[in-house]
């Protein structure tokens, strides 16, 4: 059979509702479950929900709008649609690719420990201390900060479980594998954490959980880093900015509303970041009531949350291990959901610049990553890599690299109004001037004073308890890598006929969304 390549027509979704489907399934992952309800808490409880919906409507969905309309205007990969914008750049779009690479092969060990742990569910094997279990017993940590490659088996076979399941599943296509298996695991996600969400409120303690969730401490809201950590939680929440909407978008036909896709999706993806919350306070509400200790001293976020918290609550309930199974497998559902984007994200860029098949970028290249996370996370080292990896490429890498595409899209190539009217011929919602006012002063501002002052401070102050040679190869290594990597991929020529077979795509779904408006076909 004649493999597809960069000259032949582009995979697309089906149908806007496969494609929301997908992005939601992006969207909605560990974070949601494990971050949104410490943040919240942490930063005025009921009082956050304000700022919340503020930074969802200002930042969230504007940069939503944008992803999707350099995907769908371009229709290719992000480094070909920055080099379609502009030649200059290309190289964000190689970043983006950097990113999703580096997050993705350890975000798949993280999948790996929930699909142990929902195993562990069934007889409690992490005994009567889950905290000592998870770090020495299970990931077998070493207590020195050091590196070592030494395996850690009852991680590594999980995770090769994961990156089979995500290749399989990405070989199928965008239709056929990401759109299809988006169907089944989102509303299987759904079900499960309703299911764990009900059983919460059903426990002794839950009602005082809930008050610690929602009750508002108003004087946060005149704390600015409270606000600055409401615009995080929404950016990092909805999968913006490092490449994942803009090549999900460059699949869609070209007739399809993309503002409403993209309220769609903000709005179901906060939708399931408030569920969680409910269903997570109830739960640590019942904690706090067994041990007789107050709600905050129950709170954890990240990891410690899920796999040394939740462990220690599920031993504490009746019918703790049906608890634990159904938390555990809402874990591995939406964190599939999400590999699966960014492994796209490298694999449709590779396909791309090389000008192979899918298939074949994805069996290669996606087995490249597959390596390099089962080498490298699986390890007696493996969490504190992680650890330090993780900060640097959400604090400097995606808000770094988020901060560069608004000052070039609205400063330097001026290529907002385009992006707007391409928008507003598709859509039935119509942005405006609000909507380049927010892109080009307001979400810079808010992303240049996070970037600065998380700089200065892992630059000043390190980061935890890690020694400086550790931060500086995995950290600061990471990000500069980061750069150079993108600046060595932008040099290195496309295969002969790509920027073209791109630009007449371009061209040719241009005439397809003339023609229909023309004809007065609604979008």
């Amino acid at each position: 059979m004649k493999q597809e390549t960069s000259s032949q027509p582009r995979q697309v979704f089906n149908s806007q509702s496969a494609f929301i489907m997908a992005a939601v399934g992006s969207a909605v992952g560990l974070g949601n479950i494990w971050r949104f309800p410490y943040v919240a808490y942490e930063n005025g409880g009921g009082a956050f929900i304000l700022p919340y919906l503020i930074a969802l409507l200002t930042v969230g969905i504007p940069f939503l709008f944008l992803d999707y309309s350099i995907g769908h205007k371009f229709r290719s990969s992000s480094p070909l649609n920055f080099r379609l914008l502009n030649r200059g750049t290309e190289p964000i779009g190689w970043v983006h690719v950097g990113i999703a690479f580096v997050i993705a092969i350890y975000y798949a060990v993280i999948i790996a420990w929930a699909i142990c742990y929902t195993f562990f569910s069934i007889n409690q094997t992490w005994g009567d201390d889950a905290e000592t279990f998870f770090g020495s017993t299970f990931l077998q940590q070493s207590t020195e900060a050091t590196f070592s490659l030494q395996p850690v088996t009852g991680v590594l076979l999980p995770l090769i479980a994961v990156w089979v399941i995500t290749l399989f599943i990405l070989v199928g296509g965008v239709q056929n594998g990401i759109a299809r298996v988006s169907k089944i695991f989102l509303p299987v996600l759904m079900v499960l954490f309703l299911a764990l969400v009900v059983r919460s409120l059903m426990l002794p303690g839950a009602a005082e959980g809930l008050d610690a969730f929602f009750t508002p401490n108003f004087s946060a809201l005149t704390d600015p880093h409270v606000w600055i950590a409401t615009y995080g939680q929404i950016f990092f929440s909805l999968s913006v900015a490092f490449g994942i909407m803009i090549t999900y978008a460059s699949y869609l036909k070209p007739r399809t509303n993309l503002t409403g896709s993209g309220m769609v999706v903000g709005f179901a993806n906060s939708s399931f970041e408030i569920l969680a919350g409910i269903g997570v306070f109830a739960a640590l509400g019942f904690m706090a009531h067994q041990t007789g200790t107050p709600v905050s001293d129950a709170v954890a976020g990240g990891p410690g949350l899920a796999f040394v918290a939740f462990p220690s609550l599920i031993s504490q309930m009746p019918g703790g291990s049906i608890f634990g199974i159904l938390f555990f497998l809402s874990l591995v559902f939406a964190g599939l959901t999400s590999l699966i984007s960014l492994v796209q994200v490298v694999t449709a860029a590779v396909a791309d610049k090389l000008g192979i098949s899918p298939k074949t970028s994805t069996i290669v290249f996606g087995g490249v990553m597959a390596v390099a996370s089962c080498v490298l996370y699986p390890t007696v080292t493996g969490m504190s890599v992680l650890d330090v990896v993780d900060a640097f490429v959400n604090n400097l890498g995606i808000v770094g690299i988020a901060l560069v595409v608004l000052i070039c899209l609205a400063w330097v190539i001026r290529a907002l109004p385009m992006l707007r009217d391409h928008l507003n011929k598709v859509s039935s919602f119509k942005v405006g001037w609000v909507w380049m006012a927010l892109l080009g002063v307001v979400i810079p501002l808010v992303l240049g004073y996070m970037f600065i002052s998380s700089t200065y401070d892992m630059a000043t102050n390190g980061y935890g308890e890690y020694p400086g040679w550790f931060v500086g190869v995995f950290g600061w290594g990471m990000v500069a890598g980061l750069v150079v990597f993108a600046v060595v991929l932008s040099l290195i020529p496309w295969r002969k006929g790509t920027v073209e077979a791109a630009r007449a795509h371009h061209d040719e779904a241009q005439k397809e969304i003339s023609s229909a408006d023309n004809q007065g076909d609604p979008a």
